[in-house]
């Protein structure tokens, strides 16, 4: 359990997140990208016939009106995300595993630094706070920084842990605490039993008159056998883990902005997060992207060697306009939608599932949960 999508990720909870990802819209950095040179982002050639329509998509939802609409649309979930997680943890004692120390971008040239100003201006709109630092700022944060960089921003209000697999079995354990079940089965056989629904088990067959869906890479799997298509794609994603030489350390994740990496403490060792690559979901592992980061890493901070000689592979679940989808399926009565977090599976889980519980209960959610309905793919 824990094990899949979240287990990889970079461990932040993006509580002060602004803009969604975005189409690149430089011409260098496309021709980057389609020449297979890019840190940022890799592609299989034999998938881009498939994924070509999604990403015709999510170049559209990435006009800067779109961004815009869409960073307002989401910030509720983020405004909600740090405190689900803290209670959460709280609960479930957790709470070991949570750093409230923010997280740093640098960023190596003054022309993507200077790019900025739109998003320092939404994010004043929305009460979030951060620190535009230089070289020198950035090193009193973290000393072992090599001063490769022109430019930084800190954004104090994002929290970050150090095993996102131990928070996860936590908050299992707590689960079980309370009464919950969990049981293993093939999420593929759910299916109309009736008046309600069924889904067979290692324990034989389960029905419920209500279900949640919450399946991340997976659930366009079961939803396609159910007659429910969605625009839910994948970006693949690949972890490594490495010692730091001698005294070097970090307090908090660091993105290098440019360069298409983050790497970020674990209990494991500093963990090396990649970009995002464009392949099918079950596709073979092709850990490229490790060639083009690494120098550029060591240019910034002085890794040592592997921890291990593992590379991790995940599979962001994603929708063209980086807003999940939470709530009813359309036209599967007692069927709850609860997917397509993109970057965000962690950050937002909780949130997700309060609002969640609040509609099946029927009681008002915490926020407007129009914004994140499946029926605005279905026009």
């Amino acid at each position: 359990m824990g094990e899949q999508t979240s287990y990889g990720n970079a461990g932040v909870i993006e509580g002060n997140t602004v803009f969604p990802p975005a189409f690149p819209s430089d011409p260098g950095a496309l021709a980057r990208i389609a020449l297979k040179r890019a840190s940022e982002a890799n592609y299989h050639l034999s998938f881009l016939p498939q994924i070509a329509p999604w990403l015709l998509a999510f170049r559209a939802a990435s006009r800067p009106q779109l961004l815009v609409e869409n960073a307002r649309l989401i910030r509720p979930l983020f405004a909600r995300a740090v405190a689900e997680h803290e209670a959460l943890m709280a609960e479930s004692g957790a709470a070991h595993y949570l750093r409230k120390t923010g997280w740093l971008k640098v960023y190596r040239s003054e022309r993507s630094f200077a790019a900025l100003k739109p998003e320092f201006e939404l994010a004043a709109q929305f009460g979030l706070p951060l620190q535009a630092l230089d070289t020198a700022g950035a090193q009193a944060l973290e000393p072992s920084l090599n001063p490769v960089f022109a430019h930084a921003v800190y954004w104090p209000e994002a929290a970050s842990v150090s095993n996102p697999l131990g928070v996860t079995r936590a908050y299992a354990a707590r689960f079980s605490a309370l009464g919950g079940v969990t049981l293993t089965g093939d999420a593929r056989s759910l299916h109309r039993s009736g008046q309600r629904w069924r889904v067979e088990t290692n324990e034989g067959g389960i029905d419920a008159a209500e279900v949640v869906v919450a399946l991340g890479p997976w659930a366009g799997d079961l939803l396609s056998s159910l007659g429910l298509k969605l625009p839910l794609m994948v970006k693949r994603g690949y972890h490594r883990h490495f010692h730091a030489q001698g005294n070097a350390v970090l307090a908090r994740p660091v993105l290098d902005t440019g360069a298409g990496y983050l790497i970020t403490p674990m209990q494991q060792g500093i963990r090396m997060t990649t970009g995002v690559e464009f392949a099918a979901r079950d596709a073979a592992p092709s850990p490229v992207q490790f060639e083009r980061i690494m120098p550029k890493v060591r240019e910034l901070f002085p890794l040592g060697e592997r921890v291990d000689d593992q590379t991790w592979l995940g599979s962001r679940p994603c929708l063209p306009d980086s807003r999940p989808v939470i709530g009813r399926a359309p036209g599967l009565a007692g069927l709850w939608l609860a997917i397509g977090h993109a970057h965000w599976g962690l950050t937002l889980g909780p949130a997700t599932g309060r609002m969640i519980a609040e509609m099946m209960m029927g009681e008002a959610p915490f926020c407007d949960p129009a914004p994140y309905r499946a029926e605005r793919f279905l026009k």
